[in-house]
């Protein structure tokens, strides 16, 4: 009894020296009394968490499967008769397996006196320095026949390109040294049936870096062009008329962190004629320019997004106007890891000088003003995906607004002239690849062309197809098949061209170690059809020859 007596003193006395301030305590309130109730909880903590064995767990990481490739050379011609004449630009190896060969020559003829010739050759000067040769000559000389039987043309086209380029790697910087000659020698149709000779020259020196440590990546380039033609505007005199293009461009890109960078793209290019003469209006055809093109963009690289923000500006001092610009926006979401979802923006400046030219058609000899085209919106809309390895497909659509697209006149001689175009298109590719022994491609898309010079969609196409298979049956045999479609507009009081159908067929052969023999056909079908306003291609033709690697 005293000890229980004892314990309740002591409890008292303790409690009542306890500070209200000292412990959080629930108070009631009764009329006449105040009581403070202290409850004290002690609880060890332990708390549940959802997948907690996956905690600082990183996931199992597969070593990656690397499939050893041998380094190819082109086996198949493109003579200059079977699809239209673009300009030949240098070739040039940056990167080399070890034991790939430095060199390669290749050797063909075929009726119609089709020629074709590639020759290239990589000196390993040291880990760090590189030099590669290329010279390629290719063309055609025999008898076609005209449109609408008209006769027969003693057609002739050869073309020659030839290019040097050094590279020495730095530690975090390449710098980089090229030069290339060019030269196109071709007859136009009768009855003048005069010979034009296109003769171009390029030099170029670049650096830029290589390094991902550096908190500016950058790229710059200075080069020079020369372009003389033998003949321009109907003045058929060994004088002609020469292009003199001063180039500088480069870009500078700094990232804002993993997942977002900024770039600044510069493009100024100035041309100067030699000579040239004035229209009835005093308008050049060639007028000296300078056009400036900046590209800022802002980039976005997420784990399934990516954006560009960005806008293309055109500044020209001389041929026409004087600030233009264009969007240049990318949308893309990538979703299941293989199909991706976009939209996209872009457009710019396409300068109209001779290489251009040449491109676009280069039986052409204007007589009217030239003034660079601008591509002021080229919209689209697209899904691409991978449901199954080796298999692709890409559903596309889109809008494109040119401004002084250049087009075909039958005019004398055949003459560049100027409009605004409008193109509405949608599309459909599909390709399948099974390791090195199948591929499958083909790619369709219709257009809906408008312009407002109806004769200027005489050649734009309404529907074009592209098909190509290629297989490998048996070790150091390769086939392939391909098929180009593309049908024509249809222009009231003029009509409808013949639609361009290309069956061709290709073929190569190993026959000892570094030794292989080749062939190839275009229009299979023995089609009618032109590239070029009143000029006809190839019936039924081939080339084949031998290829050699050492």
């Amino acid at each position: 009894m005293k000890q229980a007596l004892y314990y309740i003193i002591c409890g008292g006395v303790t409690l009542s020296s306890l500070s209200p301030f000292s412990l959080q305590a629930q108070t009631t309130q009764a009329k006449d009394t105040v009581m403070n109730r202290v409850v004290v909880v002690e609880q060890e903590y332990n708390p549940d968490i959802m997948d907690a064995s996956k905690v600082n767990v990183l996931p199992k990481v597969e070593e990656p499967a690397v499939v050893k490739r041998r380094a190819e050379y082109a086996l198949t011609p493109l003579p200059a008769s079977s699809i239209p004449a673009g300009v030949m630009e240098s070739y040039f190896v940056r990167e080399n397996q070890p034991d790939a060969a430095p060199g390669y020559v290749r050797g063909g003829y075929g009726n119609y006196g089709n020629l074709d010739v590639l020759g290239n050759y990589l000196f390993r000067i040291s880990d760090r320095d590189r030099l590669n040769l290329h010279v390629q000559a290719d063309g055609m000389n025999g008898k076609l026949d005209l449109p609408d039987g008209e006769g027969e043309w003693k057609s002739r086209y050869y073309r020659v390109n030839a290019g040097a380029d050094y590279t020495h790697r730095f530690r975090k910087v390449d710098f980089d040294l090229g030069a290339r000659f060019g030269m196109s020698d071709f007859n136009l149709l009768p009855p003048v049936e005069e010979r034009q000779r296109f003769v171009s020259g390029d030099f170029k020196v670049g650096v830029g870096s290589t390094s991902e440590d550096y908190p500016l990546r950058f790229k710059v380039e200075a080069g020079a062009t020369i372009y003389d033609r033998r003949h321009n505007n109907c003045q058929f005199s060994d004088d002609g008329l020469g292009e003199r293009q001063a180039r500088l461009k480069g870009w500078v890109s700094g990232d804002i962190n993993d997942f977002q960078r900024v770039r600044i793209g510069v493009d100024m290019r100035s041309l100067f004629y030699d000579r040239d003469f004035a229209l009835n209006n005093g308008s050049l055809v060639y007028e000296d320019r300078t056009a400036l093109a900046l590209n800022p963009r802002y980039e976005f690289l997420g784990e399934n997004w990516n954006l560009r923000l960005g806008a293309s500006v055109d500044f020209s001092f001389g041929g026409g106007k004087t600030f233009r610009a264009a969007p240049d926006v990318t949308a893309g979401y990538t979703f299941a890891d293989s199909y991706t979802l976009y939209v996209e923006a872009g457009g710019g400046k396409l300068l109209n000088d001779f290489r251009r030219l040449e491109e676009l058609c280069p039986y052409a000899l204007p007589v009217n003003p030239i003034c660079d085209t601008y591509e002021q919106l080229n919209a689209a809309l697209g899904f691409k995906a991978s449901p199954y390895p080796g298999v692709w497909f890409h559903l596309r659509g889109g809008y494109r607004y040119l401004k002084d697209d250049l087009y075909q006149e039958d005019f004398q001689l055949l003459n560049l002239a100027m409009t605004d175009s409008r193109d509405l298109y949608a599309g459909l590719a599909f390709s399948y690849a099974y390791k090195d022994v199948f591929s499958f491609a083909v790619d369709g898309k219709y257009h809906h062309w408008d312009a407002d010079t109806d004769y200027a969609l005489l050649l734009k196409p309404v529907f074009e197809l592209k098909c190509d298979m290629s297989l490998r049956p048996v070790k150091g045999l390769s086939v392939g098949v391909g098929y180009d479609y593309a049908s024509r507009e249809e222009v009231d009081g003029v009509g409808k061209l013949s639609a361009v159908n290309n069956l061709r067929a290709e073929a190569a052969y190993t026959l000892f170690k570094g030794v292989s023999a080749y062939a190839r056909v275009n229009n299979l079908l023995n089609k009618d059809y032109q590239y070029y306003l009143g000029y006809p291609v190839e019936g039924l033709n081939f080339v084949g020859g031998l290829s050699f690697r050492f």
